[in-house]
């Protein structure tokens, strides 16, 4: 086995390598602790929902908790996520150069270890899960089906990004399930909304791979694209502010979520402008930035719970 402290290419300078435990690290990694925001951009959605399922039920005397609930729930879902792709990818991790040095391919865990930790997380997720009503429950739990499959998407179809947003939105309905036990139409077109924001971040983060993507055979949104990207984001964000507006308008919203999504739909067009396909690094830069995009939205439904609660 390689050295356990032995750090992930596209990752370094972070609180694992610097703080953890040298036994701990490879885990860490493994489930991405040491690079958080794809747990943060799986959390957007749920925070999303929550908010706007307090604001229409007119109390937010749960919600502090529900978002406690929701954040823990994200961070180790999302890791116990990882572990899982990263186990179905591992032989074309180690031919991609940035992630051949992730814990898997470069040998600093094995697979049964790697199940291990999953299987320890996603009982975490459990707890939190069980901590809401029944319908709740199941509606998280039907989740996993998504989960499961989403690795071995990119190798049979060019829209990865579509399995990868069914599974990252799920929070979008995970407001309404706790916040009233059912799911409506707002929640639905919410979901929808999200998923067509994770095809456009997640084709922005798909340009770092391209090129080996295409010598090994994976195929990606950012493959189909190509050349055409800025013009498929211009669809794909615009159809998530589209949509999230309508859901917004169904949820009878006031003012401040309003003005929410217009700073969240102003920092999707920074983003197209911006974007440069050739350049890996920018494209990382702009896929991370999306937390805040989230966190613009997430700000005006905050305020439009608030207000509509008092």
């Amino acid at each position: 086995m390689s050295d356990t402290s032995a750090r992930v290419a596209d990752s370094t300078g972070n609180w694992v390598d610097t703080l953890a435990p040298q036994w701990a690290q490879p885990y860490l990694r493994l489930s991405r602790f040491d690079r958080p925001i794809g747990s943060w951009l799986l959390l957007m959605p749920c925070w999303w929902s929550a908010a706007l399922a307090a604001g229409i039920a007119h109390d937010v005397s749960r919600l502090p908790l529900t978002i406690v609930l929701f954040f823990i729930g994200a961070f180790v879902m999302r890791g116990a996520g990882c572990a899982w792709n990263d186990i179905t990818d591992r032989d074309l991790d180690a031919r991609v150069e940035r992630t051949r040095s992730r814990p898997l391919p470069a040998g600093q865990i094995t697979v049964k270890q790697a199940l291990a930790f999953l299987v320890a997380q996603a009982l975490v997720g459990l707890v939190v899960l069980l901590q809401f009503n029944r319908f709740a429950v199941a509606t998280g739990i039907a989740s996993l089906a998504v989960v499961a499959v989403y690795p071995f998407m990119k190798r049979i179809t060019w829209w990865p990004q579509v399995f990868l947003g069914l599974a990252f939105s799920w929070g979008a309905l995970m407001g309404f399930a706790v916040t009233f036990g059912r799911l409506d139409l707002t929640a639905l077109v919410l979901y929808a909304g999200s998923i067509a924001w994770v095809i456009g971040y997640d084709t922005i983060y798909a340009h770092q791979d391209a090129e080996d993507d295409a010598l090994i055979g994976v195929k990606s949104t950012a493959r189909l694209f190509g050349a055409h990207t800025h013009q498929a984001l211009i669809l794909f964000y615009g159809l998530a502010v589209v949509l999230i507006g309508v859901a917004l308008a169904s949820g009878d919203v006031r003012w401040p979520a309003w003005l929410g999504l217009a700073a969240f739909a102003l920092h999707l067009v920074w983003q197209i402008v911006r974007l440069n396909i050739a350049d890996g690094a920018l494209c990382l830069r702009l896929f991370k930035s999306n937390k805040h995009a989230g966190l613009l939205l997430l700000a005006g439904l905050l305020a439009d719970a608030v207000m509509r609660a008092s």
